[in-house]
């Protein structure tokens, strides 16, 4: 008997008054994580086409980021385990945009530690609006 077996998808989204590109264009550049998602890390760095590393203090995490412009997705996987990470998308709303963002998690994860994460995943979100709000233009966001 063939067992199928999922992780957990969890699904936040934000409006965000700016137009869709200017908010690719801040998410899709992983240089920009530490502007946005600033527990993920201090800084990061190209390792590879699409490899990156993510400093925070003392360790280092290689990420996989792929975007694709046309489709407005941007996944951030880890580069150990590929079917585990951030898959996004860049939505049209209105004049504006809608910018969701699921997470994996495996079994394994406990409840509060998966609410935590919930937790700083929707400051993420909240981040990303400010900064795509404040910028006033897509070039403006970097």
């Amino acid at each position: 008997m063939h067992t199928k077996l999922t992780l957990r998808c969890e699904t936040r989204s934000i409006s965000v008054q700016a137009p869709p590109a200017a908010v690719l264009d801040l998410v899709a550049d992983p240089r920009n994580l530490p502007r946005w998602a600033p527990g993920l890390g201090d800084s990061v760095h190209a390792d590879g086409d699409d490899h990156w590393l993510i400093r925070n203090g003392t360790s280092t995490t290689r990420m996989i980021v792929r975007v694709a412009r046309e489709q407005g997705t941007v996944d951030m996987l880890s580069a150990d385990d590929p079917r585990l990470g951030a898959f996004t998308r860049v939505l049209p709303n209105g004049d504006g945009s809608e910018y969701q963002f699921s997470m994996l998690f495996p079994d394994s994860v406990p409840e509060p530690a998966v609410q935590e994460q919930l937790t700083v995943v929707e400051a993420e979100l909240e981040a990303v609006r400010t900064l795509c709000e404040a910028a006033g233009s897509p070039g403006d966001v970097e």
